[in-house]
Formats: C-alpha cells, structure tokens, sequence
C-alpha cells in the first residue's frame, strides 16, 4: 500500500512557527532582564513600594506634605522595617519616612527634576538600594525616592514576560498562516503548470516535453530527468513502429507467394490452409493499418451516410454468401471531419466483426454525428467490453480473427477525437456505438 505523499505545510509553514515561538519564549526575557539590568550586580528595591507610599502621602491644612500610615503602608513597613522614603512635590515641599541615608540627603529639593529611576550599593544588606518613580498622589503629582523591598528577576518575572509575549507570537502566526500558502503557492506555480502539461502527455501525443521556465532550481533536474525519460520513449516508440511497418510490409509478398500456391494445389489439405493464409495477410494488412494512421493521414469533410452505405455495398457479396443480411439507418448525417479511408476502415470492420460473432441480421444507424453497429448475436458480457478492445484479445478461442480489429477501430476513432462504446442490444447481441465530435 502507497503512503500519503508528504505535504510541503509542514516544513514550510508549521516548523517555521515552532521556531517562532521558540525564538520569543527565549529572546523576550533576555530582552526584559536586560532592560532590568539583571546583570547590575544584586537585587534591587522593587517598584511595587512607590504607588503605596504615593497613596500615604496627603497635605495639611497649611499645605505641607504628611505621611498617613495606610495599612497598606503598614503592612510594608511591617515586611521591611528598613523601608525609608522621600516624597516631594513640584514646589520642592517633602516629608520623609525612616532613616534616610546619609548619601541621599543632597538629592532632596531636587527630586522634581527625575522621573524615574534605580539606584543601588555594591554590597548587602543594600541598604542604599532605592527606587525613584513619579506617582500620583491625594496630595497632587509627587515624586518619590524610597528603599524598601528588594527583588530580583525570577521565574514569575520570566512567565509574566512570555506571557505579554503571546499576542506577538499570535499575530506572527496569523500574518505566516495568511502570507506562507500564499508564498509556497507562487514559489510552486511552476511545477503547478508542469504537472498540469503531464496530466496531457498520452501516447497519441509523442514529442510533447514538460516546460522548464519558472521551475524551482531544486526541481529543474527532476524535470529534466522526465523531459529525457520522454525522449527515450519517443525514440523507442518510433523504432518499433518502423520495424512493425517494416515487417507487416516485408510480409506482403511471402504471404501473397503462398496463397497463390495454395490456392492452385492439387491436395485438398494443402488448399484447407487458404483459410489460415488469409489470417496472416490479414494480420499484416491491420499492422500496416496501425501505422499508417500517424503517417498517412488526410482529413476532409465526410458524408458519414453514404460512406455507410458504400461500405454496406461492398460487403453485401460477403453477407448473401455467409445467408445473412445487412440493413442501413440514416437519420439525419451532418458532415463530420476526418480521415475518410480510416473512418471506412472502422465500418468495415466492426461489420465483420459483426458478421464473424453475430447472428442473422447486420443493423448500421447513422445519426448526428455518428453510428452504430448492431447484430443479433450472443452478445458480449459487460466485464469484456472494454477488455475486447485490447490487442490480440479474443473473446473466445477461435481458429479465425487475429485480435486486432476492434483495437484498430479504437485507434482510429480516438485519433479523430471521438468514443467507441459497447452496449447490449435490448433483444441481445452487441452494439457498437462510435461518436466523432461535432463539427
């Protein structure tokens, strides 16, 4: 059993946001811990503490800054007893909260000039660690410069930064969805063409080669392998069809010799094989009626109507000797296009045909662009209507016939772009039904 063919969605568009996503769950905490300064060397004093000092701070009614003990305030005072804290406002008025450390003491009155900001010691406990942020405050903007909780980057830092991440890796998703088909269909488009420029490539079409414009570098070669694998078919075709047309014709003249011996000798065996002569010349005249179907075509506008019925003509002598008899249909016959001889050829065998296998009565319709060839014979079954077109296929063993001339009326059809069917009689035997596409 033949496995699913690989699909090219997987290499190029699955496995490359696999690699996207790899790439943002790595790059966007080294992104965040170097905008931390994670390599700063040690912890530093967590921004959390400056919007619960900020909502500590309030005025007095002669507008100077005060620290309230909120319990939010509380709490964090109660978790760092070392927490301290500065927080002036934009007139340079401040309140302090704790010990303020001596090295921080010329920066206040100027803290309404920062913003924003991390400082920090070279050794523990850090006590000098300290954060600078501007909040908002019930005392109005104010700017806080405080030590309190230390903190360093961790593993909820890490999934918080992965986490603002997702919606970036689902918008690459969604924009590598939309545009990677779209890009692996233009790459492609070549070998989209070649395979439809294959899918055309039949035996009665040799010559034809796949086009290598626009094909993928990496898929050239394979092209080039099939355009070479072509040509040796060609040149293998054409050298068994001049050695078939030579031989049929070389056989010709023996075989003429032989029926001309055996028709005038005296031994009545000797005369019986007139039968199995006939055969081979037979067999030669159809071979050569396969090759000369490439070679020697001519195609003209055909009265299908009476080329029925001259052909009926000529073999009537053939069906009164046999008792038998031939009836020809016409109902209605627009011209169709095609090689005359050929087309003469077909009738005159699918009547033989009918008259080696069938019964009493030989029935041709001509209709619209085509007829059909009935007889009144045993049939054929429906699982060797198409296998009888084969070569050298024969229904039953016989000592007559030579397999060929229903594949010869196959060839000749479908060369003139039309259909040969079988279907059963409605009161049994066989009909033949051959169409020519319309002019």
């Amino acid at each position: 059993m033949i496995g699913k063919s690989p699909s090219l969605k997987r290499p190029l568009i699955v496995q490359p946001l696999i690699l996207q996503f790899a790439i943002l769950f790595i790059s966007v905490p080294i992104i965040v811990a170097l905008a931390v300064r994670a390599d700063s060397g040690g912890p530093y004093t967590s921004e959390a503490i400056t919007p619960v000092i900020a909502r500590a701070i309030a005025r007095t009614g002669e507008g100077r800054l005060e620290v309230r003990m909120t319990p939010e305030l509380a709490e964090l005072h109660s978790e760092t007893p070392s927490l301290w804290f500065v927080a002036e406002d934009d007139a340079g008025r401040s309140v302090t909260f704790g010990e303020v450390p001596t090295q921080y003491a010329s920066l206040v009155g100027t803290l309404n000039d920062l913003s924003y900001g991390h400082l920090r010691d070279r050794s523990s406990p850090y006590l000098l660690s300290a954060v600078i942020r501007r909040e908002s405050a019930p005392a109005g903007m104010i700017t806080v410069l405080g030590h309190g909780k230390l903190t360093t980057l961790s593993i909820v830092v890490i999934l918080a930064s992965n986490v603002a991440a997702i919606p970036i890796f689902l918008l690459l998703a969604l924009l590598s969805l939309i545009v990677t088909p779209w890009i692996v269909r233009r790459s492609l488009a070549g070998v989209s063409r070649i395979s439809r420029e294959a899918e055309q490539i039949n035996a009665g079409q040799r010559g034809r080669r796949l086009s290598e414009e626009q094909v993928p570098s990496e898929i050239a070669p394979l092209v080039r392998a099939v355009n070479d694998a072509l040509g040796r078919l060609d040149e293998g075709y054409e050298r068994q069809r001049r050695f078939i047309a030579s031989a049929a014709h070389e056989l010709r003249t023996p075989i003429a010799i032989l029926r001309v011996k055996v028709d005038s000798a005296d031994e009545a065996a000797t005369r019986r094989l007139s039968i199995d002569v006939e055969r081979l010349g037979n067999l030669a005249e159809q071979l050569l009626d396969l090759q000369r179907l490439e070679s020697e075509r001519t195609d003209t506008d055909i009265n299908l109507a009476s080329l029925v019925r001259r052909v009926a003509g000529d073999l009537a002598p053939l069906l009164i000797a046999s008792d038998r008899t031939i009836e020809v249909i016409v109902d209605g016959a627009p011209p169709v296009r095609g090689d005359a001889g050929a087309i003469e050829r077909v009738v005159t065998n699918l009547v033989q045909n009918a008259i080696e296998h069938g019964g009493r009565l030989v029935t041709i319709r001509v209709a619209g662009s085509g007829f059909e060839v009935e007889d009144d014979g045993p049939g054929i079954p429906p699982e060797e209507r198409e296998r009888v077109f084969e070569p050298f296929h024969r229904l039953r063993p016989r000592s007559t016939g030579t397999g060929l001339g229903l594949h010869l009326v196959q060839q000749v059809v479908e060369q003139h772009g039309g259909h040969v069917s079988i279907i059963g009689a409605p009161g049994g035997g066989t009909i033949v039904r051959v169409e020519f596409p319309v002019l």
